[in-house]
């Protein structure tokens, strides 16, 4: 009934744009109205029951002379909002002028709480009431959301004999309806691939990675968990959930509390109003407007568990600015103290923030705990490997594997997101790794693990089901080497980048004319007059020599170098002067036998004997490569079948050149 009660719900509250808004607003624009107007009508359905006694209740306040009512009011609606105005959203569908439609249903918003005040203006929904009274759709918006078709209120709708006509709407169902309406309206305007919400089905698989393989260690405690690319609170929701779940089976009494951050106003709003739905009015004040990069809402605090869906492929320009330019940062988030460096920078390029979310949840992370904390994390695959050694990414990836917070990175299936089809990978982060797992790292390739959806809602194609999420969750657990789970030391993914010279060759050229001005006449007059005694033997395929039988100043040489020589791969080579031309570079794995000059030998040298590494210049780089590690190979066809193929075309084109040319004569 419930997946039922959702297709229907949806499906009405999505025909009321065509409906109503379609020759007022641009399509684009559709959302500026539906999504504050379901909110608003959830609300008022909530309060509906409770309206008579709040308005007894604010009448005597009023006579008491008492101006701040909204907590007492509070304790009568027995929810963490309420609604003071005269009116319930039904009661203005008969206003037939509309300036008295107009005032009155001003008056209904204005009565809410100011909670509710806060998920309005973030909404900007109030700059649409003048569009809709101008077009005279404002009462059939409200009409079509009051219709005794749909039920949008926690009570069932019953009939005379008392039995259910239509169900009641429970907060889950009220949130999945909220983000099945975002998701469309993104679908409709073509939204970036990074701006997308989290299906549940790959929520619900983060949830059980951080929670279940700790689920033996949740006592009678308090547990937090954070979310700093909230979106509209799914993830939140889920893993509180799921957190009730294993404490019931364990016979524990948890209090759970959520924490979030959201940049974009209206998915802000969204969340606040889902908090508030839910009968969580403290948790509603725990998530924070804002960029969490730049204006994180929550220095001081770490949390049990984290899991996010950061943006990827996103530019973080601003944020950079904001916080002093790229070169100024020091944001102990993103710049701390590692590898003997007081300055570790792990910053990004401008272009994709995602890795800065990884590190804000790591920076949040308990480590006085029993627990310690756990992240659960997705991102695209740029985070597995772009960044050469020394970038930002890549000490990124250093820092999180040599400290040994990486447990485990899955896989996921192509098309398993809304608004993109490319693979996506659960990064699994913990500061309290089991023995077996130290100094270890799990890849588990779950591409394969997919059903396939009867209808693709945008490019979602695919999902997870409880028995696939549970297949992951066991391959995890198990921590075995399988087809599809590999296990690996740390240093698997470690490299160093060396720099590997070569000298620079140079032959003189004393036909070339040193150009006029190049050198003052004392200097000038000096050089010509040591060409004039240069001994006949001097040679000129050695630039050392040759300099020293001028027996010129190396300031007076090195001007003139540039315009009497030319590189010559035969000539002597000049010490410790590198050809920045043949200059290269090398990735030396960590566990590479003998080290980087092991490597050098066997690898370099062979090659190029006159070569030598620069030392000031070695990086240490981690990447991770899945391909690497789970490639399958395409099996090619033997060469019998190939030739039992040919044979099969010859015999079925037999006498046809024949034809072809007797046709032609």
């Amino acid at each position: 009934m419930e997946q039922l009660q959702f297709n229907q719900i949806v499906s009405f509250i999505w025909s009321i744009a065509d409906d109503c808004l379609r020759d007022v607003y641009v399509r684009g624009k559709y959302r500026d109205v539906i999504l504050p107007m379901t909110v608003i009508r959830r609300l008022d359905a909530v309060l509906e029951k409770t309206k008579p006694e709040v308005l007894q209740m604010k009448a005597k306040l009023d006579a008491a002379g008492i101006t701040n009512q909204t907590a007492t009011l509070c304790q009568v609606t027995k929810e963490p909002f309420c609604n003071s105005s005269p009116f319930c959203l039904k009661d203005l569908k008969s206003r037939t002028k509309a300036q008295q439609l107009r005032s009155d249903f001003e008056a209904f918003l204005d009565g809410f709480s100011p909670n509710v005040q806060e998920i309005l203006d973030k909404f900007k929904f109030r700059n649409q009431i003048s569009t809709m009274i101008d077009a005279d759709i404002l009462g059939a918006v409200i009409e079509k959301f009051v219709s005794p078709s749909i039920n949008l209120s926690p009570e069932p709708v019953l009939f005379d004999d008392g039995s259910v006509k239509i169900p009641g709407l429970d907060n889950h169902t009220m949130g999945m309806i909220f983000e099945e309406l975002i998701r469309r309206f993104n679908e409709e305007n073509n939204e970036e691939a990074g701006e997308h919400f989290t299906p549940r089905d790959a929520v619900e698989l983060m949830a059980d990675l951080i929670m279940i393989p700790v689920a033996d260690q949740i006592k009678d405690a308090t547990y937090t968990c954070y979310d700093g690319a909230c979106g509209t609170g799914g993830m939140l929701t889920i893993a509180q959930g799921r957190l009730d779940e294993i404490a019931k089976t364990q016979n524990k009494q948890v209090s759970i509390h959520l924490f979030g951050q959201e940049i974009n106003p209206e998915t802000y709003a969204i969340t606040k109003a889902d908090m508030l739905l839910s009968g969580e009015g403290e948790q509603a004040e725990h998530i924070g407007f804002g960029s969490t990069l730049s204006a994180d809402f929550f220095p001081t605090r770490q949390f049990d568990f984290m899991l996010s869906n950061p943006p990827y492929g996103k530019s973080w320009k601003v944020d950079q600015d904001k916080l002093g330019g790229k070169k100024e940062i020091l944001d102990p988030r993103f710049v701390t103290q590692f590898a003997d460096n007081p300055e570790y920078q792990m910053l990004p390029r401008s272009s994709d923030g995602q890795m800065l979310f990884l590190l804000n949840n790591i920076s949040k992370m308990k480590h006085s705990t029993e627990l310690g904390s756990r992240i659960a994390e997705v991102h695209n695959g740029s985070s597995l490997f772009t960044g050469d050694a020394g970038s930002g990414e890549s000490n990124a990836r250093r820092f999180i594997i040599e400290n040994d917070y990486l447990e485990a990175i899955i896989a996921l299936p192509e098309n398993m997101f809304y608004n993109t089809g490319i693979g996506t990978f659960i990064w699994i982060v913990s500061n309290r790794k089991e023995e077996k797992r130290k100094g270890k790292v799990q890849l588990i390739d779950a591409t394969g693990m997919k059903s396939p959806l009867r209808k693709n809602l945008g490019k979602k194609n695919c999902e997870l089901t409880p028995e696939i999420r549970k297949k992951i969750v066991d391959l995890y657990l198990n921590f075995e080497e399988t087809p599809e789970s590999k296990i690996f030391d740390n240093d698997e993914f470690g490299y160093w980048l060396i720099t590997v010279d070569r000298p620079l060759r140079l032959k003189v050229d004393l036909s070339q004319p040193i150009p006029a001005g190049t050198l003052k006449a004392a200097d000038l007059d000096a050089w010509q007059k040591a060409v004039a005694a240069l001994p006949a033997d001097t040679p000129l395929d050695d630039w050392c020599a040759f300099a020293k039988a001028t027996k010129l100043k190396a300031a007076l040489l090195k001007k003139i170098r540039p315009f009497i020589t030319v590189k010559d791969e035969t000539a002597q080579p000049i010490p410790y002067e590198a050809d920045s031309e043949l200059r290269d570079t090398e990735c030396v794995p960590f566990q590479y036998k003998g080290g980087i000059h092991a490597f050098f030998a066997n690898e370099v040298k062979p090659f190029v004997p006159d070569a030598w590494i620069d030392e000031s210049k070695t990086q240490a780089g981690y990447e991770l490569s899945f391909t690497k590690y789970f490639y399958k190979p395409v099996q090619l066809r033997s060469l019998e079948e190939i030739t039992s193929d040919l044979r099969k075309l010859e015999a079925e084109t037999a006498g046809l050149l024949d034809e072809i040319l007797g046709g032609a004569k």
